[in-house]
Formats: structure tokens, C-alpha cells, sequence
């Protein structure tokens, strides 16, 4: 008899991922024989970390990564993050290093950081969290992060972007494979397209002790109140699926952002003039959503802090394009000053 249909759905999801790891891995390895390295030289089999608080989520994803990293090859260890925001949580993520080794995996460990304030309390948090497994990653050399976020996280997380009105990219929630400084891939979402309640069965089934974080009721935090308030409201008002189908709107927002940033890409080298400089006219010319783009990038190029600069700061450069009455210079984030100049569009810093 074979394991039970939750436990059986995440090793699945995390199999196909490490299959991917792999033949990235594989690629490098083609990549270091082609330059002319010894076999001896190339590099040992990858490390992958799983991130871990201990909740349902991350411990059902800790499970699946300790099963099936040996049957691949795979060298597999763990990290847990004290973000130090509540009484105790030192010994909780001793706690939760000791679940991880008792799953087998090597290496673990357990740090600690400090959250500051800016962006308010839960993107302070997430930046702290993000800063600690770049620099696990880092220390151990490995390949790849787990991250266990589920497809109610990517509905919460398109909400959340649909209440900041900041476009189709917001609109694409997480994205499977991400990166971190100097690595594209860092970052993989095995569980996008399960559920929190799969996740949470697997861990009963297998009788792994898990912590629900009190943060995730407490509605002082957004999050907390979407997710006990908001969702539900919006299935009783419109009937289950809502998760499903928020789900699949990030998918297809995450395809048309793609496809838009490649043609803002493309576009950029045909609006600047032979300083460099950026057409008005031209920039004019392009729709809507490609322009804004071109404006993004430049700004962002100039010095602007890309998590600072948000959709309204786009719109008043791009009146300087569309709307150009002789108005002023426009301030953005990161000291960076966008102003029109001679049928020009100068963004720069100061």
C-alpha cells in the first residue's frame, strides 16, 4: 500500500522540482566540462535548503524534501529564521532545527535576525527572513531554497496586489522559480498549486508536530485579516473556487507581465536618441503598458529602489510623456529626479 494521497501530492510536487534543480545542475556541470575542467573539478552533487518555520507548511515540505533528495542524488539541509518578534521563539527555532535533523537532513541551522520597521511590520519581516536564507544559501553553496507557500498564499497574494492597484505584475502573485543576489533560481514554490489543508494532512498522517504561529491569527497583520476574513467572505458571496481561480489569475497576469517586460525590453533600444537619452515622441508612440515599462526600468536604472518605487510614481513620469503642459521635474524614490528636457526625457539622480 502507498503512502496517503497528501503525503503522496507534496512528494510529487517536490520531486518534480528537484528534477528541475538537477537538470540546471547537470547543465552547469555540461558548462564547467566544456571549459576544459577536470571531472574532479566539477561540482559535487547540489544542496538544496529547505526554508522552515514550522508550520504545516514548511514542515510537510521539510518531510517531502528528506524522502526524496536521496532517491535523486540530492544532498538536502534545512534553515529556520528567529525573527526574535515573540517571547521564546529562540528555543522555538532550536526546536524546529531538531525536527529537521531528526527528518535527516544535514545541514541545519537555526538563525537568528533583526527586524526593522521599514515597509511596516510584515514586509520588514520578509526582507529580514529573505536577507538570512541568501546568506544560508550563500555560506553552504547551495543550489536552491524551498519555499512552502501553497496556492492559498498565491491567492492571498493576489489580493493583496488587486488592493495596491499596482498592475499586472502584482496581479502575479509568487512565482515558482525566483531569484536571489546573483542567482536566478534561487528561490522554488514546489506547493503553488496545492492546498494548505494537503500540506496540514500530510503532517498529521505522518504524525509530525507542527506550530501555528499566533501572528497568523492576529488581525493586526493584513495578511491575518484576508485570510480569516476576506477569503471567506468572498466564497460565501461568490462559492468555493475562489482560491482556484485567484490561483490561475496569477498564472495568466504572470505570462502578460512576461511577455509585456520583453517587449519594454526590446522597445527601450528604439526610443533613446544617439546620447542615450529617451525620446518623447517616440515614447509617445508606444502603448500604454510598454511605455510605462521603458519609464520603470530607466527610473530604476537611474538609482530609483525598485520596492519604493510604485505605480503612481510611473504615472506622474509618464504625464511628462502624454500630459506635457511645461510642468516641473518629478521626485522619486532613491533621489532620482525624471524631467523633460528639448522633446527629452532626462531621469537621473539629484
Amino acid at each position: 500500500m502507498g503512502p496517503h494521497p497528501a503525503v503522496a501530492a507534496i512528494r510529487l510536487a517536490v520531486r518534480r522540482v528537484l528534477h528541475d534543480i538537477l537538470n540546471d545542475h547537470h547543465a552547469s556541470d555540461a558548462h564547467h566540462a566544456s571549459a576544459g575542467q577536470s571531472p574532479h573539478e566539477r561540482p559535487p552533487s547540489p544542496l538544496v535548503l529547505v526554508a522552515c518555520s514550522g508550520g504545516a507548511d514548511s514542515m510537510a515540505l521539510a518531510s517531502a524534501l528528506a524522502f526524496e533528495a536521496p532517491r535523486l542524488g540530492i544532498r538536502a539541509g534545512g534553515v529556520t529564521v528567529d525573527h526574535g518578534l515573540q517571547p521564546g521563539s529562540d528555543l522555538r527555532a532550536e526546536e524546529v532545527a531538531l525536527r529537521l535533523r531528526e527528518l535527516g537532513l544535514d545541514p541545519v541551522e537555526s538563525t537568528a535576525v533583526t527586524v526593522g520597521r521599514e515597509g511596516g511590520p510584515e514586509a520588514a519581516a520578509r526582507d529580514a527572513r529573505y536577507a538570512a536564507l541568501d546568506a544560508a544559501a550563500e555560506r553552504h553553496g547551495a543550489a536552491a531554497v524551498l519555499l512552502g507557500h501553497t496556492r492559498d498564499d498565491q491567492a492571498e497574494t493576489v489580493l493583496l496586489g488587486l488592493a495596491r492597484g499596482s498592475g499586472t505584475r502584482s496581479l502575479s502573485g509568487m512565482a515558482a522559480v525566483s531569484g536571489g543576489p546573483g542567482a536566478a533560481r534561487r528561490y522554488r514554490r514546489p506547493f503553488l498549486e496545492l492546498d494548505r489543508q494537503i500540506a496540514r494532512k500530510a503532517c498529521m498522517v505522518q504524525s509530525l508536530p507542527v506550530w501555528d504561529d499566533p501572528h497568523n491569527t492576529d488581525p493586526a497583520y493584513t495578511r491575518s485579516r484576508l485570510r480569516h476574513e476576506g477569503l471567506p467572505a468572498l466564497e460565501k458571496a461568490l462559492g468555493k473556487g475562489v482560491v482556484e481561480a485567484l490561483a490561475r489569475t496569477a498564472q495568466l497576469s504572470r505570462d502578460d507581465a512576461d511577455a509585456l517586460d520583453a517587449w519594454a525590453r526590446q522597445a527601450e533600444a528604439s526610443v533613446r536618441d544617439a546620447a542615450g537619452l529617451l525620446e518623447c515622441a517616440k515614447l509617445y508612440a508606444l502603448p500604454p503598458a510598454v511605455r510605462r515599462r521603458v519609464l520603470r526600468r530607466a527610473a530604476i536604472e537611474a538609482g530609483a529602489p525598485a520596492g519604493s518605487l510604485f505605480a503612481r510614481h510611473i504615472e506622474e513620469v509618464d504625464r511628462l510623456i502624454t500630459g506635457w503642459r511645461g510642468q516641473g521635474a518629478i521626485n522619486l524614490p532613491g533621489k532620482v529626479v525624471a524631467r523633460r528636457q528639448g522633446g527629452r526625457l532626462v531621469i537621473r539622480q539629484g
